[in-house]
């Protein structure tokens, strides 16, 4: 069992608006969630964020970054914010008054879902971070429920004639030297010296791509070069370690905020991952990495030190027949599937050891992301095309070589990155990876159902079991809430009250789901949860 959530930053664009607002479409794309959950804006029953925990320039490495030193982007700890010349810019005044609002503050830009998820304007995208999960089956759930609820957005934006359409993509990439992220969080326990992570992690990040990337259409951060390559942001990385999300991107990243307990925990925010489609793929990128943490954590990491893992990580993403070795530092030479069969082997040895992956009396998770991982590594060496239909880069590659053969395009060919584009287009009808899947080329993991549910269900083992059912019952007192605590305002109680939520495996449907069956007013909920508030003194 490890916490674990993903975040991602959909692609955005409005056809028929090119020289829209990006900040503003995304503000759109929230607004209309809002409108369909019935958390309007103008009705004060919005649950927002609650910035109060929020740290963004601690570093793991031991310091803390000065505010007037940081790039804006790593500001997080403070909400968006729309003046009126980008509302203008966007739309103009004359739309902003149809829609009701007076002015660009009014506009939702962030919003705590009935799922536990949050929703939000991140820069110039929307936003969905999923729910605290406790498996590698969840996590592809919950980070697919994603992907639903933009499509929801999406389809209310549509269905207004005063808008203009606006399509997300679930991409890394706009290949005009633009990167966004799809980020993952596991949680590990704060003894584990950061230096020990970063030794164990660096190979496997470099490498981990050949099972769980995404693929992409041109190389080089603007993609000017023809060809096609693994990962879809492994070009946009330029140092090994760092601080930084969106400018110098590291392949480890240090930011220690781990929402919890913070001398017990520590939050791994991993941004070198795709953002995946295939279920399979999305099952690997967790599965695997949370075997590497518990390697990590057990001192039984593979001793292996890659010479320039930034160079040698886009050397991988653009080999796709796995023939670039490796340099090491003690002078081997290895290839990327090697290096993958190292960390698998270490990983399988310790889930025997510890009994973790018995079929019968171990943990349920382990022994399928070991067959997995060794399934796709064994293809990868011997039949790669017979892993397209779990493995998205292969998948994206084979229908895209389709295109070539039929119509004679070279890499360099304009409808290639089209294709590509639309791969990852959110609507069904239109997306090329949903219409794959309808003809059963990609394989499934989570039936259709199980996600519908996450879209509104929180899972029932982490505290986004308790944040999401505050918002879904008691909505309108939620009138905060972060991934630490939850904010009630109710009449009669001079004060906000501030529920907190740092440790990730309390606030369960075993511990509190009696609560919510029992009680349908906030403050009965608070009075047995809390206790009676204090009475003020005279």
């Amino acid at each position: 069992m490890r916490v674990m959530g993903s975040e991602t930053e959909y692609g955005i664009h409005a056809p028929s608006a090119p020289g829209a607002n990006a900040t503003m479409m995304s503000a759109r794309v929230i607004q209309a969630y809002a409108q369909l959950t019935r958390q309007k804006t103008a009705g004060g029953a919005e649950t927002r964020w609650d910035y109060t925990d929020e740290e963004p320039l601690h570093d793991a490495r031991g310091w803390t970054l000065e505010r007037s030193a940081a790039d804006p982007s790593q500001l997080t700890d403070q909400p968006p914010v729309l003046d009126a010349e980008a509302v203008a810019l966007a739309y103009g005044r004359q739309e902003l008054e149809a829609d009701g609002s007076d002015e660009a503050g009014s506009l939702l830009m962030n919003m705590v879902l009935g799922n536990g998820a949050r929703l939000y304007v991140d820069h110039a995208h929307p936003e969905y971070s999923s729910p605290e999960v406790t498996n590698p089956l969840a996590a592809v759930t919950w980070d697919a429920a994603g992907d639903l609820v933009a499509l929801a957005a999406v389809r209310k934006l549509a269905s207004d004639p005063e808008l203009p359409p606006i399509n997300l993509y679930k991409n890394n990439t706009d290949n005009k030297s633009v990167s966004y992220g799809s980020h993952e969080n596991y949680l590990m326990p704060r003894s584990v010296p950061f230096g020990e992570i970063v030794r164990g992690l660096t190979p496997f990040f470099v490498t981990r791509q050949v099972i769980c990337g995404a693929g992409r259409v041109g190389l080089g951060q603007d993609g000017s070069r023809p060809g096609y390559q693994i990962s879809q942001r492994a070009d946009f990385f330029e140092a090994e370690v760092g601080l930084e999300t969106t400018i110098r991107r590291p392949i480890i990243n240090t930011r220690d905020e781990p929402h919890a307990t913070a001398d017990k925990y520590r939050r791994l925010h991993v941004i070198i991952g795709d953002a995946n489609l295939s279920q399979v793929s999305n099952y690997l990128k967790f599965g695997t990495t949370s075997l590497v943490l518990s390697l990590i954590e057990a001192g039984k990491a593979p001793r292996i030190e890659v010479h320039e893992p930034v160079a040698a990580l886009q050397e991988v993403s653009h080999d796709t027949s796995f023939t670039s070795m490796l340099r090491l530092l003690d002078g081997r030479r290895v290839s990327a599937l090697d290096i993958q069969w190292i960390y698998y082997e270490a990983a399988a040895k310790l889930a025997q050891e510890t009994g973790v992956s018995d079929a019968v009396t171990g943990d349920g998770h382990t022994k399928g992301v070991l067959d997995r991982w060794e399934s796709v590594l064994s293809l990868l060496g011997s039949n790669p095309p017979a892993a397209a239909s779990s493995v998205e880069w292969l998948a994206k590659l084979a229908l895209l070589e389709g295109y070539r053969r039929r119509d004679g395009l070279e890499w360099g060919d304009a409808r290639l990155g089209l294709v590509d584009l639309q791969w990852s287009d959110i609507r069904p009808e239109k997306g090329l990876y949903y219409r794959m899947l309808a003809r059963d080329r990609m394989q499934r993991l989570v039936d259709d159902g199980a996600i519908t549910r996450a879209v509104v269900e929180p899972p029932s083992d982490t505290r986004a079991f308790f944040r999401g059912k505050c918002v879904s019952t008691f909505g309108k007192q939620v009138v905060g809430a972060s991934w630490d605590s939850v904010i009630f305002d109710v009449p009669g109680i001079g004060k906000l009250q501030r529920v907190p939520t740092r440790e990730p495996l309390r606030g369960t449907e075993s511990l509190t789901g009696e609560l919510f069956r029992k009680h349908s007013t906030a403050e009965g909920f608070l009075g047995e949860l809390l206790g009676p508030p204090p009475v003020p003194r005279g």
